[in-house]
């Protein structure tokens, strides 16, 4: 995935990254790549991140709302404005309010009536938690595992973690081996921290976080009307729960191989793992289609599930079930519970140290649950045809200029060439937005209780998916929305996905040269997504999506020793936060960031050739073609971080950090050495080059 880098770690947070809090009423100027922003005191050849950042990074301080910042940041304010002035325009009842506004103008109104809200407290979950004090025995944990799934997010979000849902992850995927098929898959979930590290390592901070974690859940439950006594005796079972849950799950570097994932059952299987579980409940009660099979992507996981249901008596899985209400609900409850679970989240976790304004908390949450809606106003506001005529033409260039490089590798053999060539044409390139829009027409939305729309939206979203189990594969469906600043690779799918949100300056801007896009969008974006399709997880997979070996044994091997060669040059302690980043980890990322910035390069060099411009010809600033290239790159990565989000970050996102991002790849091409005539022994001259495409 591309800018918003950290936007797994943000939907497990339940906070959503973006911009800073200016005044919603001035629309924010967009920031456009000026390659004079460069410290020309410094040496490129040194650390070309800071050549590229410094001056960046002193005129643009992290505003005290936010965890970090990017230059992709005032775009993601100017989307958020975007998306305010169509949300406040429809939520006024007016004969040409079409239902599907109707929705959005509701949700909006619901959100932002922050008294009313606030004067709820817990009403709205006081059925909620009667449900639970209902409960009379563990056989009827299913049910209650099956009401939060579609009333709390999280149940369909599979990731390289854990499933940020009660007990497991449930949802529709296609099969492994068979892409047109579209089965259900059940994954790990279960716990509250980011990742099963945080509950098994043993370090001070990690000591010190888990600490926190416990008073954070005391607190919660108490406001939920708990006595402090009981809450911190609760607290501490939860804990005891979830760290259970992280001992039985599979680590994230294991995970990062589909191979590991691809375990088939039927019905009888899956509940011969957890016989405790009553799965006829479960399934009954969510509605699911009888699939082709099953893929549980951790079998040791529910094995472990099964021990803990065992051993932990009803009256505790009361309470734990009770957290994930509390937890899920939070971000659309009253004040007391917002602020309790800022403080430990986005405050404790990632180091923000102001709650971020509620308009853009509403459009934010707005975006996630009707995101094709909102995107259908965006698209006609920021994303204008011409935009997505370049766009594609960026698109074909780069694919053009991976075929060539795949052609001139020394290590790969004709056999193995000819499969990767028939993947690669086979890609689908999605750009901006979907030829169809979603449709919401079942979806209930009103002003009336903004957490009961979003349990709403959550039943909506976890239905639809499941309804697509034994359908026909959807190809034209999209996992991101229009306004989202990202992109993504789908390896089963065989697609590229590029929203409109990510195609705005300073990524790709219409009025730039061709070495400001062909870095930013063509390289960072466009190759880095496509190469995702060759890493070491998307090689695996077919031109058809399947789950195929189509290497030579040799190809193989050798493709291994290269990939290796990443894991190690970016496996690193992070000296500011006193944690090691894992190159296995990254080591995706890595490659596709490497393989990006060098297809991206050779793309452009073919845009100048046809156009007769020389890749040394200079401005009148002095910058060639070839110079703005890697300082549209490095600037499209200029990343300020609080130190506490770079500690959760290194321990559980597959990124490196963004320094790592554009330092490391630049000292492995030639190209830069040559653009900036930087001397063999000099730090972005890399004696040993990695290098896969």
């Amino acid at each position: 995935m591309k800018k918003s880098e950290f936007i797994l770690l943000a939907v497990i947070l339940g906070y959503v990254l973006a911009a800073g809090a200016q005044d919603p009423q001035k629309q924010p100027k967009l920031e456009h790549f000026d390659p004079n922003q460069a410290d020309r005191s410094l040496d490129p050849c040194q650390d070309f991140y800071k050549f590229a950042c410094n001056k960046w990074f002193a005129a643009n301080p992290i505003p005290a709302d936010e965890m970090y910042w990017t230059t992709g940041s005032t775009l993601g304010l100017w989307s958020e404005s975007v998306l305010r002035e169509t949300m406040e325009r429809v939520s006024v009842d007016s004969p040409g309010r079409t239902p599907v506004y109707q929705k959005v103008g509701d949700f909006w109104a619901a959100c932002m009536d922050e008294k009313g809200v606030d004067q709820a407290g817990t009403r709205d979950l006081s059925s909620e938690l009667r449900r639970l004090d209902d409960l009379r025995s563990k056989r009827a944990l299913a049910e209650e595992v099956a009401h939060l799934h579609m009333s709390i997010p999280g149940a369909w979000q599979l990731d390289s973690n854990q499933t940020p849902a009660a007990f497991f992850g449930f949802t529709s995927s296609q099969d492994f081996d068979d892409a047109s098929l579209v089965v259900v898959r059940i994954d790990q979930g279960g716990i509250g921290l980011p990742s099963r590290d945080f509950y098994l390592q043993n370090d001070q901070q990690s000591t010190e976080i888990r600490s926190k974690y416990r008073a954070h859940v005391t607190k919660m439950l108490a406001l939920s009307g708990e006595h402090e006594e009981q809450a911190t005796k609760e607290a501490e079972t939860i804990l005891a729960i979830e760290t259970g849950m992280a001992k039985a799950a599979m680590d994230n570097v294991s995970r990062r191989d589909p191979k590991n994932l691809n375990n088939k059952m039927s019905l009888e299987q899956v509940q011969a793992l957890t016989p405790a579980f009553d799965w006829n409940r479960y399934l009954a009660m969510v509605g699911a289609p009888a699939p082709h099979h099953y893929i549980v992507t951790s079998p040791e996981f529910f094995k472990g599930l099964e021990q803990l249901i065992e051993q932990h008596p009803l009256e505790q899985w009361k309470s734990y079930l009770r957290w994930q209400m509390l937890h899920g609900s939070a971000p659309y409850l009253g004040k007391a519970f917002v602020d309790a679970d800022f403080d430990f989240y986005p405050h404790t976790l990632g180091g923000a140290q102001e709650q971020m304004p509620r308009w853009r908390r509403c459009v934010q949450a707005a975006d996630f649950h009707l995101g094709e809606a909102l995107g259908q106003a965006y698209v006609e506001r920021a994303f204008p045809p011409e935009s997505k005529r370049m766009a594609v033409e960026l698109v074909l260039d780069v694919e053009d200029a991976l075929s060539r490089d795949i052609d001139s590798l020394e290590w790969m053999t004709p056999a193995t060439k000819r499969e990767a060539q028939k993947k690669l044409h086979a890609i689908e390139p999605k750009v901006g937005y979907p030829q169809r829009w979603r449709d919401y027409s079942s979806l209930k939305i009103s002003r009336a209780s903004y957490i009961n729309d979003a349990h709403e939206a959550v039943a909506f979203e976890f239905r639809r998916r499941l309804a697509k189990v034994d359908k026909p594969v959807d190809r034209a469906e999209w996992q991101m929305t229009p306004p989202t600043i990202n992109a993504y690779h789908d390896a089963q799918l065989n697609t590229i996905n590029l929203p409109a949100g990510i195609l705005q300056p300073p990524y790709f801007d219409p009025k730039a040269d061709a070495a400001t896009n062909y870095a930013a969008t063509g390289a960072g974006t466009i190759g880095h997504e496509i190469t995702h399709g060759f890493d070491d997880q998307g090689r695996k997979f077919d031109a058809s999506g399947n789950l195929r070996d189509w290497w030579t044994a040799a190809d193989a091997e050798g493709y291994e020793q290269r990939g290796k060669c990443f894991a190690e040059q970016y496996t690193r302690e992070v000296p500011e936060v006193g944690v090691k980043q894992d190159g296995r980890l990254t080591q995706g990322e890595d490659t596709a960031d490497n393989g990006g910035v060098r297809i991206g390069f050779m793309a452009l060099e073919s845009h100048l050739r046809r156009d007769g411009i020389s890749l040394d010809e200079k401005d009148s600033d002095g910058w060639t073609p070839r110079q703005r290239f890697f300082l549209s790159y490095a600037n499209s990565w200029c990343t300020a971080m609080r130190p506490e989000l770079m500690r959760t970050a290194v321990l559980m996102d597959v990124h490196s950090l963004s320094r790592y991002r554009v330092n490391d790849v630049l000292a492995n091409m030639p190209e830069f050495r040559e653009a900036f005539s930087c001397e063999k022994g000099t730090p972005m001259v890399r004696e040993n080059v990695c290098r896969v495409w």
